[in-house]
């Protein structure tokens, strides 16, 4: 089997026909075809069928799918490996959370890809339920977020830092003088939210569930910091990671806000696969990230070297 074969088939998996995959590929429909038959004839299955309701899967169809997507992720990865060996870099790919992207990722990107002059590293922002498939399928190299409610056998999850997720207002807030707000008066508010309200998976979206906080009082912005300058000026109640407004909370242009599952806490891991399959940054990363200087970086990063770290490259903040 080739790998024009491969991605014709994982095409036609993903979008759910052959004409879409086609599209997607910048090929004929035909072209298509005659790639799933070589696959039929040399593997001697099936491997689909065209119902009423769309493609439907053979077992044997349904593992190349996850074969080939892992095959093909090997083979990008293999083609960056060679191409880095050629100028004598490394590249580390590091998928994250929004949540830890913002507020933690800069501090110890910069200081972990200082240690190695040979070393770039890559960010991009997923949801954390697609971490999982990114890291079998090769796409990333090391996941950030928070740990998976089902971790798949075939990985590793380091546990490096706890954090806390707190209620704020600003000082003129009508709740800025309350000691403790009600669960029902939480739920009436306008609540500023950051790009990890997105979604089912982490922190933000779980207090929000517990709190009961409708959707038609959630404002969503592109980043927590946004979210956060709103509530300094009266505008609602924002979420925010407690040590990210330490600064605002002692000068007094915030306020705490204590109510019930507040704050809440929560923690960040390191998932990577095994050191065999990984490449050896990874491996680096996950021993350096539980060490007391990242922990001071993540919590007092300053920024980031410009050409030792690359920026997002896939942000997604809506389905």
């Amino acid at each position: 089997m080739t790998p024009a074969q491969l991605r014709a088939f994982a095409a036609t998996v993903r979008l759910g026909s052959v004409k879409a995959a086609a599209a997607d590929l910048a090929v004929t429909e035909s072209a298509v075809s005659i790639h799933i038959a070589h696959l039929r004839r040399e593997l001697g299955d099936k491997l689909f069928a065209r119902t009423a309701n769309g493609l439907a899967f053979t077992p044997g169809g349904l593992r190349l799918a996850s074969r080939a997507a892992e095959l093909l992720g090997l083979q990008d990865r293999t083609i960056l490996e060679v191409k880095q060996a050629g100028s004598g870099r490394r590249l580390l790919r590091v998928a994250a959370s929004s949540l830890f992207a913002e507020h933690a990722a800069p501090g110890l990107i910069e200081l972990f890809a200082g240690r190695a002059d040979d070393l770039d590293v890559e960010l991009s922002v997923h949801s954390p339920q697609h971490f999982a498939s990114l890291l079998l399928n090769r796409s990333v190299d090391v996941a950030i977020g928070p740990r998976p409610a089902t971790l798949d056998d075939a990985m590793t999850c380091t546990h490096f830092l706890n954090y806390q997720v707190v209620a704020v207002v600003g000082p003129d807030h009508p709740l800025a003088t309350t000691a403790s707000a009600g669960a029902a008066e939480l739920r009436g508010q306008t609540w500023l939210l950051g790009p990890s309200a997105v979604g089912r998976t982490g922190m933000v979206p779980s207090v929000l569930r517990r709190l009961g906080i409708p959707e038609h009082n959630q404002r969503i912005f592109q980043s927590h910091a946004a979210s956060v300058d709103e509530a300094k000026r009266g505008k609602g109640v924002a979420l925010a990671v407690a040590f990210a407004v330490t600064k605002d909370l002692n000068e007094g242009d915030l306020r705490q806000l204590a109510g019930p599952q507040l704050p809440a806490r929560g923690s960040w891991n390191l998932l990577t696969l095994p050191d065999r399959e990984a490449p050896p940054a990874a491996a680096e990363l996950r021993r350096f990230v539980t060490t007391p200087r990242a922990t001071q970086a993540m919590l007092r990063g300053a920024g980031v070297t410009a050409g030792r770290f690359r920026p997002a490259i896939h942000v997604t903040l809506w389905n």
